[in-house]
């Protein structure tokens, strides 16, 4: 029998409960948020889709009762407020890591073995509060960035090149944020690098589109999106309930790693049902290096912040 919970029934929480269920590979869900009714209401109208989605999974919802978490395989942790119109990820560091901790100690105590998937923002600095206040291995905690930032990656690619982005292999490296290091190197189209196919101002394009897609975003809706983040959650869900030893960007805990220590920041994994099973370490150009180091020293300054607030 596996379990995810999800803590936060707000749109991202209810993208990933709707993309797990109708996937079909998990036996329960269960949605918990401090809004009394959201999560239960939520729940019941996915529950209600079933017959016509073809789903056995069983989804529930509960208003603030950790003990319903009971026993989880994964936690994804999405609570926390969102960034509106002018807003950095690093201002919510304050009032999000707050939820976090209280989180993070919920969870483990009725889930000691789970593996916790942080979505909330600023996610990096966030990933470091959940693994210290979880007391949880490191390899049990992991953030969600670099999966949204690489699909968004692929989608402008697609665009510019009018193909399809199942066929676009891509990565991106560092923070999860414009100092984000997307990788035109390790950029190909059915294999074919993307430097043989674009010319390098729009290569330029798809990568600055990529660094602010959360503010292009928040510009239309007055917040952020979620269709993206919810189906990026769930595959990292199924990678670990289903053991696949996917290779996957996330927010990985390093320790040594590219020559940086205590830090979370996105790089490529192989995700099981571990969690984090193995980081993946790349060889970087001088260029991509510097810029690596850049998005480090954000994030670490972030994380500074938290250690003093906290």
């Amino acid at each position: 029998m596996s379990k995810v919970s999800i803590i936060g029934a707000g749109e991202v929480g209810a993208a990933c409960a709707s993309c797990l269920a109708r996937r079909d590979f998990v036996n329960e869900i269960a949605i918990i948020d401090i809004m009394p009714g959201l999560a239960e209401g939520k729940a019941l109208d996915m529950r209600q889709s079933a017959a016509l989605e073809r789903f056995d999974t069983i989804v529930r919802g509960f208003t603030g009762d950790y003990s319903a978490t009971a026993n989880s395989d994964v936690v994804v942790i999405t609570a926390g407020k969102t960034r509106k119109p002018g807003m950095e990820r690093s201002e919510l560091v304050t009032t999000n890591a707050a939820i976090v901790r209280e989180v993070s100690r919920e969870v483990a105590n009725y889930s000691p073995d789970a593996v916790i998937i942080v979505v909330s923002n600023p996610l990096d600095a966030l990933c470091y509060c959940a693994l210290k206040s979880s007391g949880l291995p490191d390899n049990k905690v992991v953030g969600m960035s670099g999966l949204l930032d690489i699909t968004r990656y692929k989608s402008f690619i697609a665009e510019a090149l009018n193909v399809s982005a199942k066929d676009i292999q891509a990565l991106i490296l560092g923070g999860h944020g414009k100092t984000m290091v997307p990788m035109p190197r390790y950029t190909t189209i059915g294999g074919i690098p993307i430097r043989n196919l674009l010319d390098e101002e729009k290569i330029q394009e798809a990568i600055h589109r990529t660094q602010y897609g959360g503010e292009e975003i928040i510009d239309y809706l007055g917040r952020s999106g979620w269709y993206a983040a919810g189906t990026a959650v769930c595959v990292m869900v199924e990678a670990v309930i289903c053991d696949q030893r996917r290779v996957l960007p996330a927010c990985a805990y390093l320790k040594g790693e590219y020559g940086y220590e205590d830090i979370y920041l996105g790089v490529p994994i192989i995700m099981g049902k571990n969690g984090v099973e193995k980081v993946i370490e790349l060889e970087l150009d001088p260029e991509d290096k510097e810029r690596f180091d850049v998005s480090q020293r954000e994030v670490r300054e972030t994380i500074l912040k938290l250690k003093i607030e906290s």
